[in-house]
């Protein structure tokens, strides 16, 4: 499910903020450098007409100063040029410095927030946020350096506009306040609507991606017109937001466009009127036209302005990865050669305000293998994160060797507790990569192979087109194979705690039994902890953890469990204590729901809270 972006705005504008100041400090080294060349290149524009019209004046009068002067045009011009140039090829490389920064931020927050946080937003909007927001945002440091030294121009055109003339100036500033109001509704109302397009953006994209890992399923469906229908349902309003955004912009740069000439008029009519009256020179109209025309490019600040706005809304959406609470880690180490003995001190975790989790207290002695069961709902993934340390308590601890998980390295809680999945993810250049991905050392290549083997993975990766070496992309399987694979890179990095969660349900019954055979006799003895449900693999743990509802119902042997009628309903009816189809008595009393080979079962109505569907 895609978490809703902050509802308060200000907050959201405050972190967004504080996030390009952080990117701007990234690149302060160019940034400077960018702003410097910026006012240099607005100085050289500002000197420019005064140059010219004094150079002009000589020319008038032959004066032989003239020709040194000329020169001195061709070097303010030249030096502006060069300048502008200098400006825009540091600016790009501001941009780039500081996507990349923001990028880099957000990815590193997303990876190193619990999974059930970045689970949150679809992968469809962490690519937007990631890609075209952060490009936008990356923007902003540069824009605003940009605005600012934009300003000079036409501050500085106006101040000239007094000192060549009083009343050109004068002329000239009538049309400001208008200019002003302009700007000030410009910002307020494209802010809004490019905030609203973007929303509207993010959530299409979501659509898409969800559309695309579900192709198999729309094809089977025959839904495909549905779900085009589906990802495009909101392109109108996309459209409508970014018609609004343009108009908004075309319109203040249509008046801004309009009002800057006739004040250029307005200047020349005066100047024109000053220069019969001789109060007022060639040169100094020349001057005084010429620094109209940089006072009248204000209204040039509305692009850079626009894009401030656009990289400040786009901040807003990226930033809300910054906000990810990051998984808290210590620098502790675990005693050499413990057992691998798990303890679970009244651990509490809450999911958006639904307890999962209730105090639960349970000790796994190292070397054991513990099958957690529950109906779905239960927690028993919930459970598995927890012990792993994949997510945060809410309350309580989690020890390994009497050690808490939140104060070891995380190096060391890596390298002792490894995972597999019910749906793997393989990371690597080839298979062989794929299998021996993890933190520390690489394993040798016999002992990947080793790995394969124990996980019943070897024999099939051998028939792929390049054995080992096989890219995943290019390696066709099904999905226990898959299965077979992430165990398989969990076994070549077992650790003294093993958490298999639900990681043979794509396992045929004999393949599942030879995996838990080879994970008993070929992999690092350790602790494991399995999220079961097969009821063969609950008989061959040494102990049970019976979750209901979030607490732990009951612990023990399969066997001692299986009396209870509650405990065997987990299960489903029809099968016998060992996990083997049940003789069904001829009377056909065996039943489901009536009675059975166990004496009278029945099913108990699931007790779980409201909310509770969607956690297993």
């Amino acid at each position: 499910m895609t978490a809703p972006d902050p509802v308060d705005g200000a907050a959201a504008a405050r972190g967004a903020d504080r996030a390009l100041r952080a990117a701007a400090r990234h690149s302060a080294g160019r940034l400077t450098a960018a702003s410097a060349c910026s006012v240099a290149a607005a100085v050289a524009a500002l000197a420019e007409p005064a140059v010219l019209g004094h150079t002009l004046d000589l020319l008038l009068r032959q004066d032989p100063a003239g020709a040194r002067w000329t020169a001195w045009c061709a070097v303010v011009i030249a030096a502006e040029v060069l300048l502008d140039a200098a400006t825009a090829r540091l600016g790009g490389g501001v941009d780039g410095r500081s996507t990349a920064w923001l990028r880099r931020l957000g990815l590193a927050r997303l990876l190193r927030t619990a999974p059930h946080h970045a689970a949150r937003h679809s992968p469809g909007q962490l690519s937007a946020r990631l890609t075209s927001h952060a490009t936008t945002a990356g923007g902003v440091p540069a824009a605003v350096v940009g605005a600012a030294v934009a300003l000079l121009p036409p501050v500085g055109g106006l101040v000239a506009l007094f000192l060549v003339d009083v009343w050109t100036g004068l002329a000239f500033l009538t049309g400001l306040p208008l200019l002003a109001v302009l700007l000030r509704a410009f910002a307020r109302d494209s802010g809004a609507s490019v905030s609203r397009y973007q929303e509207v953006q993010l959530a299409m994209a979501g659509r898409l991606v969800e559309a695309l890992a579900g192709a198999r399923t729309i094809a089977a469906a025959g839904t495909a017109e549905r779900e085009q229908a589906r990802v495009l349902a909101r392109l109108p309003e996309l459209g409508a937001e970014g018609r609004r955004t343009w108009r908004i912009y075309g319109s203040t740069v249509a008046r801004t466009s309009a009002l800057m000439p006739l004040l250029l008029y307005v200047v020349l009519g005066v100047g024109g009127v000053r220069l019969a009256d001789g109060a007022l020179g060639v040169g100094g109209l020349l001057a005084a036209v010429r620094y109209a025309g940089l006072a009248a490019g204000a209204g040039a600040v509305t692009g850079r302005l626009a894009a401030v706005v656009r990289g400040r809304a786009a901040a807003r959406r990226t930033a809300t990865l910054f906000d990810l609470p990051e998984l808290p880690q210590g620098a502790s180490r675990l005693p050499e050669d413990g057992p691998g003995t798990l303890e679970l001190l009244g651990v509490r975790v809450v999911r958006a305000g639904v307890v999962v989790l209730h105090d639960v207290d349970l000790r796994i002695p190292g070397g054991t293998t513990a099958a957690v069961v529950g109906r779905s709902g239960s927690g028993k993934t919930t459970l598995a994160a927890a012990a792993g340390r994949l997510t945060a308590c809410d309350g309580g601890r989690v020890l390994l060797d009497g050690v808490p998980l939140d104060e070891l390295s995380p190096e060391e809680l890596r390298r002792e507790v490894g995972h597999a999945f019910e749906r793997p993810a393989l990371f690597g250049a080839d298979i062989a990569a794929a299998l021996a991905f993890g933190s520390g050392p690489a394993p040798a290549p016999e002992d990947v192979r080793a790995a394969a083997r124990a996980a019943g993975a070897d024999a099939f990766v051998r028939r792929l087109p390049e054995g080992y070496g096989t890219a995943p992309a290019d390696a066709p399987m099904s999905g226990g194979e898959l299965q077979r694979l992430g165990l398989a890179r969990a076994f070549c990095r077992a650790g003294r705690l093993l958490v298999l969660d639900d990681a043979t349900s794509s396992l045929d019954t004999l393949t599942a039994r030879e995996v838990e055979r080879a994970l008993a006799r070929d992999v690092r003895p350790g602790t494991r902890l399995v999220v079961a449900h097969r009821i063969s693999s609950a008989a061959r743990a040494d102990l049970v953890v019976w979750l209901d509802a979030g607490r732990v119902r009951a612990t023990g042997p399969h066997a001692e469990l299986w009396r209870d009628p509650a405990y065997r309903a987990v299960f489903g009816d029809g099968t016998d204590a060992a996990g083997e189809p049940a003789a069904r008595p001829a009377d056909g009393s065996g039943s489901r729901g009536t009675g059975g080979p166990y004496g009278g079962i029945t099913r108990r109505p699931a007790q779980e809270p409201p909310g509770r569907e969607a956690v297993r």
